[in-house]
């Protein structure tokens, strides 16, 4: 490899880097795993660059290298992080196979269905039902209740829109941390929606953590402009996180994975 391909390969990772972490992580169900994964896909590609250099566009070339990877090790869950991800991983178990798989990289990394059925070696029209029969099967999941942390309004109705049309109730919408903690104790939530930097310039992270303090696992959903300051490798992650600007279908998938992943007897029908 010579120098100019060496930098435009470092290049193209390091841009892609923390969205292929997110994937990773949320498709083995463990922070380690995914990250290990993740290292040996670019293990992969630095001991040969031609994996980039192909016809497909490079961040596809990337998610196909790591395919390519975790499914020649047999596509293998790591040991759960917390009780939910060990919930997460059962009932993955009941999901029609690559559906998943197909509909994260649709609605949270937004590649097109072409792109999907490059990434996982079938076609176009494939990746297209194997995202609608995930949608289908996520939305029989149990409605719940949902406190969203969130201090612009117009951004709060919609997220609050979203989730109502999805069958769930909102159990109030905090634009700052005190907010968000006396909210939760009031009522505990089944999940959270968390904006990251809110309006008295606290921290929804530091909101979220307060919550989590009280009541243990309660499903997190992190919506931030920023995720790579979140997707750093040195701290525990979180499972769901969502790119400002979004796009109703990626709220609609982390709702829909997280409640189902996370469902208990204590949900709300």
């Amino acid at each position: 490899m010579n120098n100019a391909a060496a930098s435009d390969t470092v290049s193209i990772i390091a841009a892609n880097l923390p969205y292929l972490r997110r994937y990773a992580r949320a498709l083995t169900g463990s922070q380690e795993t995914g990250d290990n994964y993740a290292a040996a896909t670019l293990e992969a590609i630095l001991a040969d660059a031609a994996t980039l250099a192909g016809e497909m566009p490079a961040k596809v070339a990337l998610f196909h290298a790591f395919h390519t990877v975790w499914g020649t090790a047999g596509a293998p869950l790591g040991e759960p992080d917390t009780r939910l991800s060990g919930r997460a991983q059962d009932h993955m178990a009941a999901l029609t196979p690559n559906t998943r798989e197909a509909l994260m990289l649709h609605a949270i990394e937004g590649f097109s269905f072409a792109e999907i059925g490059q990434i996982m070696e079938t076609d176009a029209e494939e990746a297209s039902e194997l995202v609608a029969i995930a949608k289908r099967e996520m939305a029989n999941s149990i409605a719940g209740s949902v406190l969203i942390i969130e201090d612009e309004a117009i951004i709060a109705m919609d997220i609050e829109t979203i989730v109502m049309e999805m069958g769930h109730r909102v159990t109030g919408i905090a634009p700052t941390r005190r907010a968000a903690v006396d909210l939760a104790s009031r009522e505990r939530p089944d999940l959270i929606l968390a904006d990251i930097q809110l309006a008295d310039n606290s921290s929804g992270i530091d909101a979220v953590n307060d919550i989590l303090a009280q009541f243990d696992d309660i499903p997190v959903i992190f919506i931030t402009a920023f995720p790579e300051r979140l997707l750093t490798g040195k701290r525990p992650e979180p499972a769901f996180l969502i790119t400002k600007p979004y796009v109703e279908d990626q709220v609609r998938s982390a709702v829909s994975q997280a409640m189902f992943f996370s469902s208990t007897e204590t949900l709300v029908a």
